[in-house]
């Protein structure tokens, strides 16, 4: 039998720290991003005999179902797992909470594991799966301190109950369980009915559809809205009909979502409406704050349009901030998952002639930041979601090839992207936009990642284990 252990200082009391892990929103945030886990299924309240079942890819499309059980759950003490079904001969997880003050704890994990194969699985696969289990619970304990560390910042303010628009996407989905997780009450706004049986992940569902008039009677009991729906704008070639679904599926729900807020009856406190850094255009190395001007270009439109069809939502008194969100670092999707594949092959390349601003963000912080929008009641406006260490695009690609451990040997001329992506080239691609998140950091915003490589090694799993 083998055996795992890594204990952790946690900002939250003993009690706090058990609490968290038993909001069903907890296990789905600390699902590393680069893991292919998904749940199927949930049974029974956080006690003895508990079950989820997930399922995880092991090679392209081969996957393998894996049930879990509690037992031994002694809240605000430890609480413990194995494994019913899955791809170990053996698993007992052990998760200890021990108090070293009013609002400190300490985090120890223990598992004990058998590997299938008997004594071919220990030759051929102990050393994999020890690195596997170093990068996942380095990731893992990070994020438990971070998550914790924000929700504490406002410990003194009361849980809130949230509807989210966009909630299955690449930032809606870890956003919902963050807030979850935080003990928020927290409402996925969806196009249709949810399938039965759905995995309980602490949050609750309602239907709407975004491209009509909303009834502000869905918002009745809602204090707060955070608005992430949109078609994604690296999903294809700008045809004329692509250009059109860029700009309705931003400007047109938030316009119906700001009427029907405005008029609900009592009306939530806040809306934060997403909008993103492309409101600068598309070139320019000067730095770009909350009050720079609108820039040029298609997406300087759309994010100026975007921001503007909340106004029905600010003229009735509603706080209103839009953050102006950065290219977003995950596997999980967006950029670098499309990235990760050729430059883990050794053929990632400068865009162009690489001289191009990167203004990016971890998502991560991105939902950090997102939550101190809800809960500081001082930022209104344009917030600028990114990290405060913008690189150029050539200093990206050198910076992502490093961490992976790869060569960066390759160059994409601006003509040949032109060629290949027509106007998404420009106005994505090439573009240069070069901000600084004076906003968040005026407000007392802590960024986990304001650096890039320690960003990605965190996203990718190329960190090793902290204490």
């Amino acid at each position: 039998m083998a055996k795992f252990e890594l204990t952790g200082a946690m900002p939250a009391s003993a009690d706090d720290l058990f609490a968290w892990h038993a909001r069903p929103g907890a296990f789905f945030r600390l699902i590393p991003p680069w893991e292919s886990v998904r749940v199927t299924s949930t049974s029974g309240p956080f006690a003895d005999g508990y079950r989820i079942a997930m399922r995880a890819k092991i090679l392209g499309p081969i996957g393998k179902t894996w049930t879990a059980e509690l037992f031994d759950v002694q809240p605000g003490l430890h609480f413990r797992d194995r494994e019913l079904t899955g791809p170990f001969a053996a698993w007992t997880h052990t998760h200890r909470m021990t108090p070293t003050g009013p609002e400190t704890s300490i985090l120890h994990e223990e598992i004990d594991y058998e590997l299938p194969f008997g004594v071919l699985g220990r030759l051929f696969g102990s050393a994999m799966v020890r690195a596997k289990l170093e990068a996942m619970f380095a990731y893992r304990h990070a994020l438990t301190r971070s998550d914790l560390s924000r929700h504490a910042a406002f410990r003194d303010r009361p849980r809130l109950t949230i509807a989210v628009t966009g909630s299955s996407g690449l930032v809606g989905n870890p956003l919902c369980w963050f807030l979850a997780a935080g003990g928020h009450r927290v409402i996925r706004l969806v196009r249709s009915e949810p399938k039965l049986n759905r995995p309980d992940d602490g949050t609750e569902v309602r239907v709407w559809n975004p491209m009509e008039p909303v009834d502000p009677s869905l918002f009745a009991d809602v204090e707060a809205v955070v608005h992430l729906a949109g078609d994604g704008i690296a999903d294809g070639r700008w045809t004329a009909a692509k250009k059109q679904r860029i700009r309705d599926s931003r400007t047109i729900p938030t316009r119906h979502l700001a009427e029907a807020l405005a008029k609900t009856d009592p009306k939530p406190k806040m809306l934060v409406s997403a909008s993103a850094v492309g409101f600068y255009g598309i070139e320019g190395d000067a730095i770009r704050t909350e009050s720079s001007p609108v820039g040029t270009g298609f997406l300087a439109e759309v994010g100026r349009d975007w921001e503007a069809a909340a106004q029905p939502a600010r003229d009735a008194g509603i706080r209103v901030v839009h953050p102006r969100i950065g290219i977003v670092q995950s596997p999980a999707g967006g950029a670098l998952a499309k990235q990760w594949l050729p430059f883990a092959l050794g053929a990632g390349a400068v865009l162009g002639d690489g001289e191009q601003w990167v203004s990016w963000i971890t998502l991560n912080d991105l939902i950090g930041g997102i939550h101190h929008a809800l809960m500081t009641e001082t930022l209104h406006g344009p917030v600028n979601l990114v990290a405060p260490g913008p690189v150029t695009n050539r200093v990206y690609g050198r910076t992502l090839a490093k961490v992976l451990q790869r060569p960066y040997l390759f160059t994409l001329p601006a003509p040949l992207l032109r060629l290949g992506f027509g106007e998404l080239a420009d106005g994505a691609l090439l573009a240069s936009t070069r901000c600084e998140p004076k906003a968040l950091l005026e407000s007392g915003f802590t960024f986990d990642h304001p650096e890039l490589e320690p960003a990605l090694r965190s996203v990718l799993g190329k960190v090793t284990r902290t204490t």
